[in-house]
């Protein structure tokens, strides 16, 4: 079956829409969108409860070989919910959990909604510096670690001795029993906890905070975004029931990590919204991912940009189009592949999203078009997108001195009206709030929501994304904070200066990452013990794979770090006079780059 490319076109937009209209619910549920507000007495345990109660014995929850009905979720939340209180949590109150996809991680975090305690998601992958900080961010009345988790707890032992001593509980992994001294055991203690649903201390509104979840800003580490169960209710009954249409019916699977949004928002707020099962995988896997697809019966995934690449790099099979997937949600994919991806593995719907963490509405490709991140239902011109100039790194400005809306067809800064219908959560930190607000921005008194981003203007009301603006670049589904990596590579004692960003490598999503690098003293540079330093303190989707050692760093007369043209040169060993070296995934240590070099990077032959 050939897919022909779907084009927004007023003809079929307003046949989509009607369409869309005429569908059961779908006003009902629109309305509800416009409408909700902070203050009201909704909440996504409300969704949890009901369906409980009205199929207790259908599937809600599938893993590896296991499987929990409605009644079962139910039951494991509010054992988890009891034994919390037996600790002295309450509304409010912030539970950090640092636990890979499984199970327990849901058990305790839907144990937090229960009581209206806060679940700060930690990346599992931070150790360090970064881990501390989440940590402080957090400010955590208990701690819960996974087994496999124990080692990067390790990187911070002094801190929690110091500060948390008493609140440490840990999760075995299956036959994994490690935990490190000073953890109790949790899950025996919870199964001993009561099963009836628990009422928490205050009542529960959308405006009640669920989540921090933390996404990697431009100040260098990890900022903890505010979630509510506004948001969570807004993206499941948005995105899972009116785009998805997901009902009892569907499996939706999920292999993303669960301190992200999207799994943890997006695909569980949409089961929870829906009624639909929810599959978990552990940890992606592409040549697992169709056959995992396979076996829990899915009707929908969620994605991101760079697993759908990452699937179509996969050996085709005869197979490829022998599955159930009806319709996929996610982010991030890129128009280059867009119909590659429908094409291959035979999937009608592909229906992508924009929206931010820390972000105050969101866009969704609702009507199945190509190529589009879709509009949102925000009531009324909630959002606008802006002239900006990117040499200049700030919007442009008109004769009246206010910022100018850019025409259909143009590329600009993406920014959503703060107000009641949309407010902003923003961080744990005011100050880093504070610096994604913009004021004043069409008339005095007015507050918008600035999202970073660089969008295309498209026909009626949707948007295509382009790019990120700042010094945080995504690379393999992460954001990564320039100046953070900048901070650990620093702490070299070889390192003069250090200046990372993004470029660009054909065939890759999002930019990888880059380090140019002047010596205290020339010659004096231990290339493979600055890669071990920057391996052991960072993220591996954080770490350069490109290497630049020159003389002097640019600077402007703000003493920014002048960018633009170390990220037009890249890695080109044509263009750069400078020493190149690469720092492949897999390598032992950074070689120099050739041109032969060069070209593997770009046919995809070397792994980054």
């Amino acid at each position: 079956m050939a897919f022909k490319e779907q084009k927004i076109t007023t003809g079929k937009y307003i046949f989509r829409f009607l369409k869309f209209l005429s569908r059961k619910g779908s006003v009902s549920n629109l309305k509800t969108l416009i409408n909700s507000r902070p203050g009201d007495e909704i909440s996504m345990v409300e969704f949890l409860e009901r369906h409980a109660v009205e199929r207790p014995d259908d599937a809600a929850l599938l893993f590896e070989d296991q499987r929990f009905s409605w009644g079962e979720l139910n039951a494991k939340a509010n054992q988890a919910a009891h034994y919390y209180r037996s600790r002295g949590i309450k509304y409010g109150d912030r539970i950090a959990i640092n636990v890979e996809n499984r199970p327990e991680l849901l058990f305790s975090v839907l144990g937090c909604l229960k009581l209206g305690a806060v679940a700060g998601m930690i990346n599992t992958g931070q150790t360090h510096e970064a881990l501390a900080h989440s940590l402080r961010l957090i400010e955590p009345s208990l701690i819960i670690v996974g087994s496999e988790c124990m080692a990067n707890m390790d990187s911070v032992s002094d801190v929690l001795e110091s500060q948390h001593a008493g609140k440490l509980l840990y999760i075995a992994d299956g036959d994994n029993q490690t935990a490190n001294a000073g953890y109790e055991e949790l899950m025996a203690p919870v199964s001993a906890q009561p099963v009836n649903n628990v009422v928490p201390d205050q009542v529960l509104t959308l405006g009640t905070q669920t989540y921090y979840i933390f996404t990697s800003g431009t100040t260098g580490l990890p900022k903890a975004s505010i979630t509510t169960h506004m948001k969570i209710f807004r993206s499941g009954l948005q995105f899972g029931v009116n785009v998805m249409t997901l009902t009892p019916e569907d499996t939706y699977y999920c292999s993303l990590p669960f301190y992200h949004s999207n799994a943890l928002v997006v695909g569980l707020g949409s089961c929870l919204a829906g009624g639909a099962t929810l599959a978990m995988r552990r940890k992606f896997s592409a040549s697992n991912f169709f056959d995992d697809c396979r076996k829990f019966n899915a009707t929908a995934f969620i994605y991101i940009g760079e697993l759908l690449r990452y699937l179509l790099a996969q050996p085709e099979k005869p197979n490829d189009k022998i599955h159930g997937i009806e319709k996929v949600l996610g982010n991030g994919l890129r128009p280059d592949i867009w119909m590659e991806f429908k094409e291959r593995f035979g999937i009608k719907r592909v229906h992508e999203f924009y929206g931010a963490s820390e972000g105050n509405t969101g866009f969704v490709n609702l009507f199945n078009f190509d190529k589009t991140v879709g509009w949102s239902p925000s009531h009324g011109k909630a959002w606008e997108v802006v002239g900006y100039d990117v040499d200049a790194d700030t919007p442009t400005l008109g004769d009246d001195a206010f910022l100018q809306r850019v025409k259909p067809g143009n590329t600009g800064l993406l920014i959503v009206q703060i107000n009641d219908q949309n407010p902003f959560d923003g961080y744990t930190d005011a100050q880093a709030s504070e610096k994604k607000i913009m004021r004043d921005v069409f008339e005095k008194g007015d507050a918008w929501f600035n999202s970073g981003d660089l969008v295309v203007l498209q026909k009626h009301g949707h948007i295509q994304f382009g790019d990120r603006i700042g010094d945080t670049f995504r690379w393999q589904g992460e954001n990564v904070a320039t100046t953070e990596v900048e901070s650990v590579i620093m702490k070299w004692p070889e390192i003069e200066d250090a200046v990372v960003y993004g470029v660009t490598v054909p065939g890759r999503d999002g930019r990888c990452g880059m380090l140019y690098l002047t010596q205290k003293q020339e010659g004096k540079l231990d290339l493979d013990g600055l890669a071990k330093h920057m391996r052991e303190n960072l993220p591996a989707y954080a770490v350069p794979r490109f290497l630049r050692i020159g003389q002097k760093v640019d600077v402007t007369g703000t003493f920014k770090f002048q960018k633009s043209k170390l990220k037009n040169a890249a890695y080109s060993v044509a263009e750069v006079e400078d020493d190149l070296y690469l720092l492949a995934r897999d390598a032992d240590g950074a070689v120099p780059m050739t041109a032969d070099l060069q070209g593997q990077v770009d046919k995809g032959d070397i792994r980054l």
